[in-house]
């Protein structure tokens, strides 16, 4: 017995077009790795589609792509990218954040700096994260990178942008150890937005500088628990020592997920404190507690001895 050949594109569009009818799984992994005649018949078809029905269809391609790595939809959220649906947009930027061609960084910095929609131009500004990661470890182009410092640095402060865009970008830029950088975070930190200085805390692991310890030691002990969580967050990234007895105290933090990421942090840290701690933390009475213990517990091992197979 041979496979089934797959339906003709045509006839699965006709399908999936359809309202009335069910959106099976089936049907929608016939759409990946489409053929350039295959995207031409899904551009020509596209437009007949109800918006709503787009929506679901786009929404459901990044579900089953994430779900299984040998599906690929990039074809479509390329394209998708144009789409007049700004709701299609920001869902087709979604389902290219694995990918890291080169040439998703002009469209995405145009969706960043014009497009009408608040929710895509965050959504632009967060895909950019990944570039501005591979240009911090000098994997690519000079242009390239400089192209993207530029475009997340200019939306940071942008008096036009929304104050989410601007946090996106300000998380996006993070990784790049340039003054600029610096500034901007510092900016956003003194900032009276409180949602840019949640921002800046994050962007200030993502940046990697032990020069950010102290203020993270300092917002450690902030009231609000938002704040300490991605503080916490934040020395774990650092990887510092120096935080490892203010991070064991938001062990007991009033606010569960203060405690697991103070855990995880403990894991990514390291030290004999650390892992004391962490081992103290596989009786604790809540079963998330325990876990993420047990996890923290494995990468800390992983890291000292990277052999290691733990079954």
């Amino acid at each position: 017995m041979y496979p089934a050949e797959p339906p003709p594109i045509e006839e699965t569009l006709a399908e999936l077009s359809d309202s009335q009818k069910p959106l099976l799984n089936s049907r929608l992994v016939r759409l990946s790795n489409l053929s350039v005649r295959e995207l031409d018949a899904l551009k020509q078809a596209w437009p007949m589609v109800d918006t709503r029905r787009q929506r679901q269809i786009v929404q459901r391609l990044v579900a089953l792509a994430e779900d299984n790595l040998e599906l690929n939809f990039d074809g479509i959220f390329k394209r998708c990218l144009k789409d007049p649906d700004a709701e299609v947009r920001r869902q087709a930027i979604e389902g290219l954040w694995e990918n890291e061609e080169t040439s998703l960084i002009a469209p995405l910095i145009y969706l960043l700096e014009q497009d009408s929609s608040e929710k895509v131009q965050a959504a632009a500004a967060t895909a950019l994260g990944k570039f501005a990661l591979l240009a911090e470890h000098k994997k690519l182009r000079p242009d390239h990178a400089l192209r993207i410092e530029k475009a997340l640095l200019a939306a940071t402060s942008a008096k036009d942008k929304p104050i989410e865009v601007q946090r996106r970008a300000l998380e996006a830029v993070a990784p790049l150890s340039l003054p600029e950088v610096k500034s901007a975070i510092m900016a956003a930190y003194e900032s009276r937005h409180s949602r840019l200085k949640v921002s800046s805390i994050y962007a200030m692991g993502k940046n990697c500088d032990p020069d950010w310890l102290p203020v993270l030691l300092t917002e450690l002990n902030n009231t609000d628990a938002e704040v300490r969580y991605e503080a916490a967050g934040a020395c774990g990234e650092l990887g510092e020592e120096a935080a490892v007895p203010a991070l064991i105290r938001l062990v007991n933090d009033p606010d569960i997920d203060v405690r697991m990421v103070a855990i995880q942090a403990l894991g990514r840290v390291g030290g004999a404190q650390a892992k004391e701690c962490l081992r103290r933390c596989l009786s604790n009475t809540s079963e998330a507690i325990r876990e993420t213990a047990r996890q923290a517990l494995d990468e800390l091992m992983t890291i000292e001895d990277p052999l290691s197979f733990r079954f």
